[in-house]
Order: structure tokens, then sequence, then C-alpha cells
């Protein structure tokens, strides 16, 4: 068996159901995750995690690589010697950093089942993981291009259905320019800044007005308003939690406790999500 066949069924037997919001049912033979458990996490067939764990699948893709590592909650050391006994090259330095940290996993797993609505996005604002109530609000971003689950070009030239107060709007408005700006700089290397940054200049004239302005700054929280047919209007607090390895962004509306919003938030988890399983099925 080779080393990377010999560390994945390793680090698959390490992590516990509930680490990944997996119930560990009843009459489990193994501490850790299954092989079809591994796969559904991370996306791919059974028959491929038993080909891997096998040595009889060779050259596994940088995509693929990511998936089992974030399925995996492997470390930044771990994940480094992942890529290498693939054969795999790493992510170039100087890029925006998409790969969720174990911390940003574990914390959204907190809260697969909670009236919270918990996300983590990159630097440029790229949706990278989501709790399932966020799904139910904006639809399974699984089924989105990158572009369209990017907070940013959602704000400026989609559509989203969260509101602001004017005086937040505007200051959301000007936070989400500014932030943008300054992984810019902090991320010269990556070409996919600019490109977006023209695609929002060329799509919306606020955006260009606003880029123009020279604004660089950070989010901050701010109060919405969510706009849902199945419950209506819910009034949430929204705080961004930023720092640490990749400078990824954990977004978490929640509403005041006891409140109507907090019930329609918790019937949204519980009807929202059978309306999005209808609608994937």
């Amino acid at each position: 068996m080779d080393d990377f066949a010999r560390v994945l069924r390793a680090w698959r037997n390490r992590v516990r159901p509930e680490d990944v919001g997996l119930s560990p049912g009843l009459n489990r033979r193994i501490s850790g995750l299954r092989r079809e458990e591994l796969a559904l996490i991370a996306g791919v067939s059974v028959d491929y995690i038993v080909r891997l764990e096998q040595g009889r699948a060779r050259n596994p893709s940088p995509q693929l690589l990511s998936a089992l590592a974030r399925a995996l909650r492997l470390s930044d050391v771990e994940r480094e010697h992942l890529f290498r006994v693939a054969g795999a090259a790493l992510p170039p330095a100087g890029r925006v950093p998409r790969e969720v940290t174990p911390t940003a996993q574990r914390m959204v797993d907190r809260f697969r089942n909670a009236p919270v609505l918990v996300a983590v996005h990159t630097a440029i604002y790229e949706l990278v993981l989501w709790n399932p109530l966020w799904a139910a609000l904006f639809g399974d971003p699984s089924s989105q291009t990158r572009l369209e689950r990017n907070v940013a070009w959602r704000y400026f030239a989609g559509s989203t259905p969260v509101t602001h107060t004017p005086e937040d709007d505007e200051a959301y408005a000007r936070d989400l320019v500014g932030n943008l700006r300054h992984a810019a700089g902090r991320y010269p290397g990556d070409p996919e800044i600019p490109q977006l940054i023209d695609t929002l200049i060329t799509a919306s004239p606020d955006f260009a007005r606003r880029w123009e302005a020279g604004t660089v700054g950070e989010l901050r929280s701010s109060r919405k308003i969510l706009h849902t047919d199945l419950v209506g209007d819910i009034v949430v607090d929204c705080d961004n939690f930023t720092g640490g390895p990749g400078d990824q962004t954990i977004v978490m509306m929640t509403a005041e406790p006891g409140s109507e919003d907090e019930q329609k938030l918790d019937l949204l988890r519980v009807i929202g999500l059978q309306d999005l399983q209808n609608r994937t099925t």
C-alpha cells in the first residue's frame, strides 16, 4: 500500500461521524467514517474512495484532493502532505486561499441543525462552505457558478433576498468594495481578482463609482432583513468573523433569542430544507 492510500485510510478512521454533523447510529463497527460517508461529504463515488484506499486510482485531481482534505478535517501540514504523496502540486502562493480551514469547518458543522445561518467566504467573497439553512434561503450554492456564489457579485450585479436600512446599505456597499480592494493588495499574484473587479466594473456603475473612489476597508456587523416566500420577512443581525489562515470570513446571521424572527428562522430551517430537497430530487 502506498503512502497516499495509507494516510487516507488512517485519517478516515480518526474522524468521528459527529465531528462532521452525522449521526453515529447503532451497531457501528468502526469509530471513524465509513467509506460511504466520506464519499458523501467529499462528493465522490464510494467506488472511487475504495480504489484510492487500495492504491488502484492514480493522479487524483487537485479539486478532489481539496475535497478530501476538507472532508477529513486536515490541518495545513496534513493537507500539504496529502497533495505531495498524491503527486499533485499545491495551489501556488500569492493566490486567495480557497481551502476551508478546520476551525471554519467545525464552526459550520456545529450549526447544521440550528436556527442560525452560517457560511464561509474567501477574502474576495466567494462562498466556499455553508450550512443547510443558508442553502434554504439563498438556494443550493453547489448548483451555482463561482461568480453566482460571490457576495459582491450578487449584491452589485445579481440578486439577493437580503436588504438593509438605507444607512446600513450605504455602509455595507462601501465595506464590500473596501474589503475587496484590501484583498487585491494582499494577493497581487491572483489573476482572478482583477478579473472579478473588471467584471463588476462592467456590470455595475455603482461598483465602478465606488471602486474609483479608492475605498479601503473591512466588513462590519450589520442588521439585515431576509425576504422569504415561505415564512415572510426575518430580521437578523449579521456578524463577520475575519482573520486567521487564509483571510476567510465566517458569516453568522442570528435573530434575537425567543423572538418571532427566531421562530421564523427555525421554521425556515424545517420547511425550507424540505422545499430545497424537493427541488433537487
